[in-house]
Formats: C-alpha cells, sequence, structure tokens
C-alpha cells in the first residue's frame, strides 16, 4: 500500500499495491486476472475495505479485460479509483466501458498518461491524471488537463523540493518517497529537537525487559498530549473499555509492556509532523509483518522492524540511535546489516516492499501477500485510535 497525499501531505489515499504470482509474464494475461482478483478479493471481501484504509480511497490497477467487465470491478465505488493502464489506448469499445465505470459511481484515474491521438478520448472519462515526474512534462499537454477540470497526480516524487514545485504547479495529489527523504522533516525541526532528547530516553527505557513502569510514568507524563492520546487508547472501544482507566500507570499495566511499547512510540511518531505520519504507516505495517513471519519472540521481531526505520521517523542516524537503546547484539546487527534469520526476514520483507519479488516461490509470495493484508488492516486501526481525525 503506498500513501497518496493532497497538498498539504495528508493521507488522502493508497495505491494497492499486491505482488504478482511470480510465475506470471506479460504473455500470461489470464495470471494476471487472477493476481488481480487474488487481491481484490482479500482486500474488498476477505478483509473489507473500510478496515484496510479507513475512509481513504483506494487506488486499484486494473487490467482492460476487468474494464470491460465492470461487474468483475471491487465493491465500494465511492472509495475505489479505476486506475487505467499506460497500455490502454482510447478505442470506442474501452471509452464505452469506462463510461459505464464512471456511471456506477467509481473515479478512472489514468496511470502515467502520455497525451497521442489514440489516448485523447481517455480524457473525456478521467478525473485524474497520474504523471511520472522523473521523465519530461508536456506543459502544453499539462494545461490542457487543468483547462478540463481533472486533477493531477504527481507519481516518483523523490525530493521536498519536487513536492514543493510541482504543488505551486497545480498538482493536488502527490505519491512517492519525497516524505522519507530527511529534508522532509526540516518543517517540524523545532518541534523534534525539543522532543528529541525525550524520545529517546523514552525509546531506550522501553526497550528494557526489566522496565521500571514507575520511571516510565515519569517520561510519559512529562508529554501532556501523549499522556492524553495514551489514556484515550486504553480506554477506547478497541480494548473493550469504557473509561476507567485514569492514570498512565493504570493504562501501562492494562496494556502490558508490548503493546505500551508500540502505543507509545505510535503516539509520539505520529505527533512528529505530518510526513512522519505518511511514513509511520509503513513503518508499522513492516513491524507487523516481522511479528508475524519471524521465528523468534514476536515482541524482539515487531520492535526490530519499528525500529529498521527510525532513523527516517526521527531524521538522525540508524547506527547512532541504536547504540542508544539497549538491545541484544544480535538484534542490532539484523537491523543494521541484515545479519542472522531476524535480519533475512528484514531482507524480504524490505524486497517484498520494493516489488523485488521475482524469484520467489508462489508459496512465499501468497504469504506475504496475506501477512500483508492483514499487517496493514492492524495498522489503519491503531492509526485511526491514536491519532487525531484529519479535517
Amino acid at each position: 500500500m503506498q500513501p497518496i497525499c493532497d497538498a498539504n501531505m495528508r493521507h488522502v489515499a493508497d495505491e494497492l499495491l499486491y505482488r504478482n504470482h511470480p510465475d506470471a509474464t506479460a504473455a500470461l494475461i489470464e495470471d494476471d486476472r487472477v493476481a488481480t482478483a487474488r487481491v481484490c478479493n482479500i482486500a474488498f471481501y476477505e478483509t473489507g475495505i473500510s478496515k484496510l484504509v479507513g475512509r481513504r480511497k483506494v487506488f486499484v490497477n486494473t487490467p482492460q479485460e476487468w474494464l470491460l467487465k465492470p461487474e468483475l470491478l471491487p465493491p465500494h465505488p465511492e472509495q475505489v479509483v479505476i486506475e487505467v493502464l499506460e497500455t490502454v489506448s482510447g478505442s470506442p469499445k474501452v471509452i464505452a466501458a469506462l463510461h459505464k465505470i464512471r456511471s456506477l459511481g467509481y473515479e478512472v484515474a489514468l496511470d502515467d498518461f502520455v497525451l497521442t491521438p489514440e489516448t485523447l478520448p481517455l480524457l473525456d472519462v478521467a478525473n485524474i491524471i497520474k504523471v511520472d515526474v522523473r521523465q519530461p512534462m508536456n506543459w502544453r499537454h499539462i494545461y490542457l488537463y487543468q483547462a478540463r477540470g481533472l486533477r493531477l497526480l504527481a507519481e516518483k516524487v523523490e525530493t521536498l523540493e519536487s513536492f514543493s514545485r510541482l504543488k505551486s504547479q497545480g498538482f493536488e495529489l502527490f505519491q512517492g518517497y519525497f516524505y522519507a527523504r530527511p529534508e522532509t522533516h526540516r518543517e517540524t525541526s523545532r518541534h523534534r529537537s525539543s522532543n528529541h532528547a525525550a524520545l529517546l530516553r523514552l525509546l531506550a527505557e522501553l526497550q528494557r525487559e526489566d522496565t521500571d513502569y514507575r520511571k516510565l510514568e515519569v517520561l510519559i507524563s512529562q508529554d501532556p498530549q501523549l499522556t492524553f492520546m495514551l489514556l484515550k487508547y486504553t480506554n477506547s472501544a478497541l480494548l473493550n473499555r469504557r473509561g476507567g482507566i485514569l492514570t498512565i500507570q493504570q493504562a501501562l499495566n492494562a496494556l502490558g509492556l508490548n503493546r505500551a511499547r508500540t502505543i507509545t512510540l505510535t503516539i509520539m511518531m505520529a505527533n512528529n509532523g505530518p510526513a512522519s505520519r505518511l511514513l509511520l504507516a509503513q513503518a508499522l505495517t513492516r513491524a507487523a509483518m516481522c511479528e508475524h513471519l519471524a521465528e523468534e519472540p514476536q515482541g524482539t521481531a515487531f520492535t526490530a522492524g519499528l525500529l529498521s526505520m527510525m532513523g527516517l521517523l526521527i531524521n538522525d542516524s540508524l547506527s547512532e540511535l541504536l547504540e542508544q537503546i539497549p538491545m541484544e547484539p544480535a538484534v542490532r546487527e539484523a537491523i543494521l546489516f541484515r545479519r542472522h534469520a531476524l535480519g533475512e526476514l528484514l531482507e524480504d520483507i524490505d524486497a517484498f516492499e520494493n516489488a523485488r519479488t521475482q524469484n520467489w516461490t508462489a508459496a512465499k509470495t501468497e504469504t506475504f501477500n496475506r501477512v500483508w493484508i492483514k499487517s496493514q488492516q492492524w495498522t489503519t486501526e491503531i492509526l485511526h485510535a491514536v491519532t487525531p481525525a484529519e479535517p
């Protein structure tokens, strides 16, 4: 699931990135359809779209065969954006199908769109144009899209500078890893610098197996917003509670150490600016995947997954951060150098996140897809519970 944000860096949509069956090739159209059917079945029917992304939109890459059979499209058209791939031309049959899809309530996005005489008719049925900003842009075409009232989505935005420039040029939606670059976090550097030392002290205390709850209580109480959100979460319906948890100590006792670690770090990172919130979803999903897939203690695997992205989350050297946090040497080596079984798992998850799964077996691919869906669902629930609603 790759986040899509608006011009205020609010997380408003996701692209559903399902890793295809490893044996599929461009010539095996049937396999592509099966892969799309599999992800839609898991995401929309088994899991449920509200559990997966809350109220955000979902962009779904759609084979041309599915465009011509709208009855195969996923449910909840009010939340689904149908992505028309760049290989699809504007033939009369496709245009008629897309008119039907629009009438059903779906939005239509043209992916990696390049305007040609053959693709021109697609502009009549589109809502969104996705532009790969790494390629030279034809501004005459961009102005045409804007004049038609089409929303522009910038793909593969890699830096905050590019994000700011494209925003000023009229792009409304953005997709890429610009929010994971260190310069993204400068907007909140003053807030972070005042909390950085406190975060590290709290992070170090949370990693101790012999954590002193009284010391932990003191550290948490120094942050009023963290205290409020922790109590709010502990009393939430997610834990089947209706009040009764009034102190930090009661909250820590109710949560237990492993859950207290997760929630406390999530709240602190979610309050670290919009860029961190976008990256946090990926970090939590990675951590949950580690927990589900690791052979060693689940708490250790979850923590390793989360810490593997901590350098990006708080814009600091990961190796220096880990030196300040008590942990087993093997866990540190797994995070930094991908050693041992846990390190190999982190390497596999990184490969999955970046679609480097061509040599995987079908069983391994399917396992990671299912675990990813489950982990993404959990992440959505956690972030919904501990972060304020977007305006």
